[in-house]
């Protein structure tokens, strides 16, 4: 954003420029305007920051009326389209002057700390195994710390058994962008047979509904590096939950059918009608 305004929006926000009568009508009505024209400019900055394609090269924003100017360099067309592309796709943005360089000598800003991007990435990893856990009928009770830096999950805790261990790991392991999975949970069998007791009886008082398995089952295709889960359709009555659509091939099928049935609250999984196509 351009020193420029933001010094100017705090200085009018703020009283410290002194405004005429005439001018101070006008104000609030420019400083609104100005404001939309720096929250673009910075919808615009942070969606480049989060583009693994575009957060390694200096590029500028200013938007002005609409039109947003775009200036820097970058090393090849298809970035240059693409920053391009990202900004017309801010809302209130019209029209967009691309005046970005191609260099193709450019060699891309490296810093030893993770960029905007991997942080948003690893964040939103450590949320996806935490709730993949969270929904599966035998992790949902483990005591597991998740956390995730360059794609590298790491958990924590304790297991019940060694299969619920092993689950851990797989339902980490198998989320698309997981890079690797440290799994040092310990395994604890005491009072193992009580939290088992406890637990089925929690789920026997626990009302899912259908419509909350069908959710759960939907995002745990969708967050699986082995599915092409746009493909599959899902539906859920009295806890039965039915797969249709398409996959490549049986080992799909069948990790969708494992996927579905160790959801909480799942009674049955039917996949008559999931074809597999070549």
């Amino acid at each position: 954003m351009p020193p420029l305004k933001t010094l100017v929006l705090a200085l009018a926000t703020t009283g410290f420029i002194g405004l005429t009568p005439l001018a101070a009508q006008a104000a609030p009505e420019a400083v609104s305007h100005q404001l939309t024209e720096a929250r673009q400019e910075g919808s615009i900055w942070t969606a480049f920051a989060l583009n693994r394609h575009l957060n390694p090269f200096p590029l500028k924003v200013q938007v002005e009326d609409g039109r947003a100017l775009l200036t820097g360099r970058v090393e090849t067309p298809v970035e240059r389209e693409l920053a391009e592309q990202i900004a017309l796709g801010i809302s209130g943005i019209d029209s967009v002057d691309n005046q970005l360089q191609i260099d193709p000598d450019l060699q891309p800003e490296e810093s030893d700390s993770p960029t905007l991007a991997q942080r948003f990435d690893d964040a939103t990893l450590t949320a996806t195994v935490k709730s993949k856990l969270l929904w599966n009928t035998n992790t949902q009770g483990l005591d597991v710390a998740v956390k995730t830096e360059a794609g590298v999950v790491t958990l924590n805790g304790h297991a019940r058994t060694p299969t619920a261990k092993e689950l851990a790991g797989k339902l980490a392991a198998n989320t698309d962008g997981v890079r690797r999975v440290n799994n040092y949970l310990s395994v604890s069998t005491a009072d193992s047979k009580a939290d088992e007791v406890r637990n089925a009886a929690k789920d026997a008082k626990a009302a899912i509904s259908d419509g909350w398995i069908t959710s759960k089952v939907k995002s745990s295709l969708f967050y699986s590096r082995n599915l092409d889960a746009l493909e599959i359709s899902v539906a859920t009555q009295d806890g039965m939950v039915s797969l249709s659509g398409t996959v490549l091939s049986n080992a799909e099928r069948e990790l969708a059918i494992e996927i579905a049935s160790n959801i909480r609250g799942v009674r049955g999984v039917d996949a008559g009608a999931l074809r597999i196509v070549s």
